[in-house]
């Protein structure tokens, strides 16, 4: 690391007796290398792709809470009707997904919030209806449905807003109501918050279809009474043109996620 700062002339950290840290300029140069590395990553997995017979490679970005039947069918569907386009998942967050959209790291990203910056478009996708996740024994249990207002006398687990679990929709749900919960924590990922509610730390808000693929014993669901709630989904990519293998592939978005009534990719 001292070569590399003779070799640069400036100081990339700040050391001390206790810690070391990275200056202003060793923050960007941090910056800067992940952002090569990931695009030589992917000269190298294009080259292997193209050795193995796939023609172009889309680089798809899904965040924790939508790894879910909707989008295993898009891809599947893909597979089958275009063997040749090869396809590359990551498990980002909203912000990594909207910061590697902008350095052409990545081509399609699937995320719960449209708070997109310049030069980049959310698409609406499809919607789901919103549930309420509860410890396995709980006493809003009691309950077919659970109306808002007593959801909210418990305190809540909710996702950060950076994890783009819906929080923005969640928290306008929480707003529109007259109470004022205790939100117990702020947690990074759907599973994180699942094992919170499972511990009796409170309650959250999520997407049911997804929540039941994790079948998990410790939690239980019921919908929210009145007027039924959905979080939308969106996809997300670059403003301008897309290319040939991403129309195919936002072509297949619409008819997979248009015949259960959702909101199609425009």
């Amino acid at each position: 690391m001292r070569g590399l700062e003779r070799s640069l002339d400036v100081a990339l950290f700040d050391r001390s007796v206790r810690q070391t840290r990275l200056t202003g300029a060793g923050q960007v140069l941090l910056g800067e290398a992940r952002r090569v590395l990931s695009t030589v990553d992917h000269a190298i997995q294009a080259t292997k792709g193209a050795a193995q017979g796939y023609q172009s490679i889309l680089r798809i970005a899904i965040c924790s809470s939508l790894a879910q039947p909707r989008i295993v069918s898009l891809l599947a569907r893909s597979r089958e009707e275009e063997p040749e386009l090869g396809i590359r998942i990551f498990e980002l967050p909203f912000s990594q997904q909207l910061n590697g959209l902008h350095n052409d790291l990545l081509d399609i990203g699937f995320a719960l919030s449209d708070a997109v910056n310049n030069g980049l478009v959310a698409e609406p996708a499809w919607s789901d209806p919103v549930s309420v996740i509860l410890p396995a024994r709980h006493p809003l249990l009691a309950h077919p449905q659970v109306k808002l207002e007593d959801a909210l006398k418990f305190p809540l687990v909710l996702c950060h807003p950076d994890a783009s679990s819906g929080h923005d929709q969640i928290q306008v749900l929480i707003d529109a109501a007259a109470a004022r919960p205790k939100v117990a924590d702020h947690v990074t990922s759907l599973g994180v918050m699942l094992t919170l509610v499972g511990a009796g730390y409170g309650i959250g808000f999520a997407i049911g279809s997804q929540v039941q693929t994790w079948q998990r014993t410790d939690i239980a669901m019921r919908p929210l009474a009145g007027t039924k709630p959905t979080l939308a989904a969106y996809l997300l990519r670059r403003q301008g043109e897309p290319s040939e293998p991403m129309k195919r592939f936002m072509q297949r978005a619409r008819e997979v996620f248009q015949p259960s009534g959702v909101e199609p990719v425009p």
